[in-house]
């Protein structure tokens, strides 16, 4: 990678996370208030926890421009409005696509309307909101970056997560076509990372089992691991190392072998047998897995 194409921190940039309000939304936006970030926008359905949040990184760092807006990611209108008036203020160079929604339970239990939020705020909202942004990113000599929390999920076929993982599946391939795009206009100096981590501790998945060799991993952890990513420019980052095992095991072992050594020895297909999520009054929440 170039030296122009590096970002060593997010000092003096504007950047936006979306499910700012709690889990790796928050270490995010902590992140880039701690960083130096000049205009730091927070987008959440929650508009109480939204608030909370912006008085501590105010306290965190004074001078970063904190911005909030109550946005609910399933509807697009909302997305195309909020994005205006963000851009009203200047271009954003950093976008977090944090924001996301699981229901863990088999596909013939789903509701409709649980298959079309979870497709709307996993895959559809990060595609509205990047491409509002897009136009004005990497523009006179400031770097952009776009980082899309995906999953592990989306590598992996899973019991009791068909919709979440589909959802997650769409994030990933669209990320990383972006970013195969944008190489391309290099002029720009936009790059694309897209994460994909197995279980996370902020509470969303709670009551998933931990796999053979892949413990539930803190928040902490993993939003370093991805900032870090982002900031590098590093295209596709599986986390932990036993997500790349398995997707060498499920290239070269034929189906059934797969899928006996997935359920029985690494323990993924039972990992959702326990779920029960956060317990929460809104359907949006933000990503983690």
């Amino acid at each position: 990678m170039s030296e122009s194409a590096r970002l060593e921190s997010v000092a003096g940039l504007t950047v936006l996370v979306t499910g700012a309000a709690q889990g790796m939304g928050a270490l995010f936006a902590r992140m880039a208030c701690l960083e130096g970030a000049q205009r730091l926008i927070l987008w959440d359905v929650s508009s109480e926890q939204l608030s909370a949040r912006a008085e501590e990184l105010v306290e965190l760092n004074p001078a970063c421009k904190i911005q909030t807006q109550v946005v609910d990611l399933r509807n697009q209108s909302a997305i195309t409005a909020a994005a205006d008036q963000v851009l009203a203020g200047g271009s954003v160079d950093v976008l977090v696509n944090n924001a996301g929604v699981v229901t863990g339970t088999s596909f013939a239990k789903h509701r409709t309307a649980q298959i079309t939020d979870t497709m709307a705020v996993n895959s559809l909202a990060p595609m509205y909101l990047t491409h509002a942004l897009l136009e004005q990113m990497g523009r006179q000599g400031r770097p952009g970056r776009v980082l899309t929390i995906a999953s592990a999920a989306a590598l992996v076929s899973n019991p009791n997560m068909s919709v979440y993982a589909a959802s997650k599946a769409a994030a990933m391939s669209w990320s990383d076509s972006l970013r195969l795009e944008l190489e391309q206009e290099a002029e720009r100096n936009i790059k694309v990372t897209t994460f994909c981590p197995t279980y996370v501790s902020t509470g969303m998945f709670t009551g998933a089992k931990s796999m053979l060799l892949t413990p539930i991993m803190e928040p902490e952890q993993v939003t370093a691991k991805a900032w870090n990513a982002m900031l590098r420019g590093t295209p596709l980052v599986l986390l932990p190392w036993t997500s790349k095992l398995g997707q060498a095991l499920r290239g070269i072992l034929p189906r059934a072998a797969w899928d006996l050594v997935a359920d029985k020895v690494f323990r993924i297909y039972g990992s959702m047998n326990e779920f029960t999520g956060r317990q929460r009054s809104s359907e949006v929440d933000e990503t983690v897995s």
